[in-house]
């Protein structure tokens, strides 16, 4: 099985761009640390955001969830929202895809 998560939410208008740099900067680490099986998209339209995580070979997040600079853009997130992040995760047999591993 992989895992799939989807994450969506609106950041406050005043936040909306630190949120950003925030979870840019957990790219920067992934960049750095090349773990595999690892697929990680960032999307931004105005204040909206969506991220989408798939782990292609566990179920297993913390690949993702254990980095320092996912810690610091999680840990006060609810702040810069309007209303909290709610992750959406499944767990299925990935049969087809492409650009992701």
């Amino acid at each position: 099985m992989q895992r799939v998560t989807v994450v969506r939410y609106t950041a406050k208008p005043d936040r909306a761009d630190e949120n950003e740099k925030l979870a840019r900067a957990v790219f920067d680490e992934l960049r750095a640390k090349a773990p595999k099986d690892v697929a990680y998209a960032l999307l931004r339209d105005g204040n909206e955001f969506l991220h989408l995580f798939v782990n292609s070979n566990t179920t297993d997040a913390s690949v993702l969830t254990e980095l320092p600079s996912f810690k610091t853009y999680g840990g006060d997130v609810s702040t810069r929202c309007e209303a909290p992040p709610e992750p959406v995760r499944y767990e299925m047999q990935m049969l087809e895809s492409y650009g992701l591993s």
